[in-house]
C-alpha cells in the first residue's frame, strides 16, 4: 500500500495499529470459543436417578431385513401419596397421595458425550472465522510505521532526482544535438534531502573531451538552483567505447579509436603532424599511442627520445612491448634495432601488420597510425585489416598537392574510412609586420573541404621551432606550449574527439536509391526530413577530381547522358555515400552536397 505525501501520518498510524488490534482480538476469541467447544465436547459420566429412565433406543435388523421399530419412552408411574426425593416442594401441590409402587431398578452408570462431532465443528468454524478475521480485517495488512515513513521518503526522493534531471536537460552536447541526459551521460544520482547535497557521476565519451570543464561548470550552477540543494558533488569521468571489430586482434582488444595520418605525397609534414596530435590529445588527459608504419623509413626515433629504445617481445606469447615516452606508447620498425629496411612490398605489408597487431597496447583512446606515403600495398593492407574510425590528410597548398589528396581520400572511401580534417602544413609565412606570404600559393586545402565535404581545415605556418623540435627528439607541442603553432594542434585534437564522438554515436543520414523512379532518397540525421533527388542530378553536382580531363578542366555536366544510373550505393562513415555508376564512375557524394541538392 502506497502513501499519499498529503496523507497525515499520525491518522495513518493509529488506523494501522487499531487494525492489528482488532485482528489479533479476533483471532484470541475465535482461538477461545474453540477452546470451551472442544472441552464441552470431551466425555463425561451421566448418571439415571432411579425413578425413570429415558434411553436413546438402538435400531435392531430382524430377521426379515427390517429395522426394527424403536421402543417407546418408558416413564414409571407415581404410586398414589408418594412424593418423590427429587421433587422439590410445591411441585406437585395438588397431588393425591397413592399407594407406592415398587421403584425401578437403578441403572449403572452410562457415559455420554452431548453430539461431540457437531461441537467439533462448531469449533473449527470459530477457528475458521478467526483466521479469516485476522487476513482480511482492514483489507490486508497495514504497514508498520517505518515502513510508512521509507515510502514517504522514497517518494520525496523520487520527485527531487526528477528536479535535478530536469535541470541537467539543460546541458547540450554541441557535438551530438542533445542534453547530457538524453546521452545517458548522467550515473549514480544521489540523493540527500536531510543535508541538501546531489551527488552524481558524468561519464563522457572520452577524457579528452573538450568541452568537460564546461559541463562541470554548468551542472554545478544550474542544480544549485534548487531551493533544497546547498552542495552540489559532480564526478567527471570517461568511458570509452570500444571498437567490435578489434577483438580479433589481441593487442587491439582495448583499443577504442584508430585514427589514420596519411598523405599522399612525401616530405609534406604527416610525421610531424601525426607526433603533435598525438602528444596534443595526450595532454588533454587521453590514453594515446603511436605507431610509426613506414619500413623504409621511419622518422619516430628521430621526433621522441624515450628511456628505452628497444622493441622486446615476449617470448611465449610473442607480444611486442611498446616504448614510452612522456606517457604515449610508440611502435616503430626503428626501435626494432635494424634501421630502414630493405624489402619487398608484400614483406613489408605483413611486417607492418605483425607490428601493429601483436604489440600490447593495452587501454587506449587514440592509436595514431603515421602511414607512409602513397595509396599502395601498406594503407591498404592496413585498412582492410585494422578497424580505423577516422582519418587526418596533410597537405600543402600546391596545385599538385591536391591531385595526390583526392587520390587518398578516394582510397579510404574505399575503405569506408571518413576523413575527418585537413592539415594544409607550411601554409604561409608570417612576416615581422604581421603579414602573411604564402610561398607555395593557397587555395588548395580549401579546394579539398569544398569538393569532398571534409569538415576542417588547419594551417600550420612555417615555423623554425617546429622544425628543431623535430630534429632533436622532443615534440613542439611539449616544447613550447603556448605558442600559436601549439594551440593549431590543440584544435587538431579538440576536432578530432568532436568527430570521433559524431561517428560512435550518432547514427549517419540515409540514403536509399529507388529504381522505380531512378532518384536518391535522403534522410538529414538531425532533422529527420526527407529529400528526393533524381540520380543523374547527384551524378552531374561532382565536382572531384574524378570529373575532370587531363587538363584539369571540370567535364560539361550536360555531356553526362541522362540514362546513367547507379549499381551500388555504399555509405562512407560519417560525412558521405560512395555511388558506383554502370558506366564505371565512382562517386564520392558528401550529406552537405546531398542535403543542398535536396533544399
Amino acid at each position: 500500500r502506497t502513501m499519499s505525501p498529503t496523507q497525515p501520518l499520525l491518522a495513518d498510524l493509529t488506523s494501522a495499529q487499531m487494525q492489528h488490534s482488532l485482528r489479533a482480538w479476533a483471532l484470541g476469541a475465535a482461538s477461545a470459543a474453540a477452546l470451551c467447544l472442544m472441552v464441552m465436547a470431551s466425555p463425561r459420566p451421566v448418571r439415571s436417578t432411579g425413578l425413570y429412565h429415558a434411553a436413546r433406543p438402538t435400531p435392531t435388523v430382524s430377521s426379515l431385513g427390517s429395522a426394527a421399530r424403536p421402543q417407546a419412552l418408558a416413564v414409571h408411574s407415581l404410586a398414589p401419596g408418594h412424593i418423590p426425593s427429587w421433587a422439590g416442594a410445591g411441585m406437585l401441590p395438588d397431588a393425591t397421595p397413592q399407594e407406592p409402587s415398587r421403584p425401578a431398578a437403578r441403572q449403572p452408570p452410562v457415559a455420554q458425550s452431548p453430539r461431540p462431532l457437531r461441537t467439533l465443528g462448531y469449533a473449527a468454524a470459530a477457528l475458521i472465522m478467526g483466521a479469516w478475521a485476522y487476513l482480511n480485517w482492514g483489507q490486508g495488512p497495514a504497514p508498520p510505521a517505518p515502513v510508512a515513513m521509507c515510502t514517504v521518503s522514497a517518494e520525496k526522493d523520487l520527485i527531487k532526482e526528477e528536479e535535478v534531471l530536469g535541470k541537467l536537460r539543460r546541458i547540450i552536447d554541441p557535438d551530438l544535438g542533445k542534453d547530457v541526459v538524453a546521452c545517458g551521460f548522467i550515473k549514480n544520482l544521489k540523493i540527500d534531502a536531510e543535508a541538501g547535497k546531489a551527488s552524481f557521476v558524468m561519464e563522457l565519451t572520452t577524457p579528452a573531451c573538450p568541452v568537460k570543464d564546461m559541463f562541470q561548470k554548468s551542472a554545478k550552477e544550474y542544480v544549485s538552483e534548487l531551493q533544497w540543494v546547498k552542495e552540489v558533488e559532480v564526478v567527471m569521468t570517461a568511458q570509452t567505447p570500444q571498437a567490435p571489430s578489434a577483438q580479433e586482434f589481441p593487442g587491439l582488444a582495448k583499443v577504442a579509436n584508430i585514427i589514420a595520418v596519411a598523405s599522399c605525397k612525401g616530405g609534406v609534414g604527416k610525421s610531424t603532424t601525426s607526433v603533435n596530435l598525438a602528444y596534443s590529445l595526450a595532454s588533454m588527459g587521453a590514453r594515446v599511442g603511436i605507431f610509426d608504419a613506414d619500413i623504409y623509413g621511419p622518422s619516430l626515433p628521430t621526433m621522441i627520445s624515450p628511456s628505452f629504445t628497444k622493441l622486446e617481445m615476449d617470448p611465449v606469447t610473442k607480444a611486442i612491448t611498446p616504448v614510452e615516452y612522456e606517457g604515449v606508447k610508440a611502435v616503430s620498425f626503428g626501435f626494432a634495432g635494424q634501421g630502414s629496411a630493405i624489402m619487398r612490398g608484400p614483406m613489408v605489408s605483413g611486417l607492418v601488420q605483425q607490428l601493429l597487431t601483436t604489440a600490447e597496447w593495452g587501454e587506449l583512446e587514440y592509436l595514431i597510425l603515421d602511414m607512409p606515403p602513397g595509396t599502395g600495398d601498406i594503407q591498404l593492407t592496413l585498412g582492410q585489416a585494422v578497424p580505423i574510425t577516422a582519418a587526418v590528410i596533410v597537405t600543402t597548398p600546391q596545385q599538385l598537392a591536391f591531385v595526390d589528396v583526392a587520390k587518398g581520400i578516394r582510397m579510404f572511401s574505399m575503405l569506408r574510412v571518413p576523413c575527418i580534417g585537413v592539415v594544409e602544413n607550411m601554409s604561409y609565412l608570417e612576416m615581422p609586420n604581421g603579414e602573411k606570404m604564402f610561398p607555395f600559393g593557397q587555395g588548395s586545402g580549401d579546394r579539398v573541404v569544398e569538393d569532398f565535404g571534409v569538415p576542417h581545415l588547419f594551417r600550420v605556418p612555417i615555423t623554425q621551432g617546429l622544425s628543431l623540435a623535430g630534429d632533436s627528439g622532443r615534440p613542439y607541442v611539449l616544447e613550447d606550449i603556448t605558442s600559436p603553432v601549439s594551440a593549431i594542434y590543440s584544435d587538431l585534437g579538440v576536432a578530432l574527439v568532436q568527430e570521433v564522438a559524431k561517428i560512435n554515436q550518432v547514427p549517419p543520414p540515409e540514403v536509399e536509391y529507388d529504381e522505380t523512379t531512378n532518384c536518391f532518397r535522403f534522410r538529414a540525421s538531425s532533422s529527420g526530413e526527407v529529400a528526393t533527388i533524381p540520380a543523374i542530378v547527384v551524378r552531374r553536382a561532382d565536382r572531384s577530381a574524378s570529373s575532370m580531363d587531363n587538363s584539369g578542366t571540370l567535364v560539361d555536366p550536360a555531356a553526362i547522358p541522362d540514362t546513367v544510373r547507379p549499381t551500388e550505393v555504399t555509405i562512407v562513415g560519417n560525412y558521405a555515400v560512395q555511388i558506383r555508376w554502370d558506366d564505371g564512375f565512382m562517386q564520392l557524394s558528401p550529406y552537405e552536397q546531398l542535403a543542398g541538392l535536396g533544399a
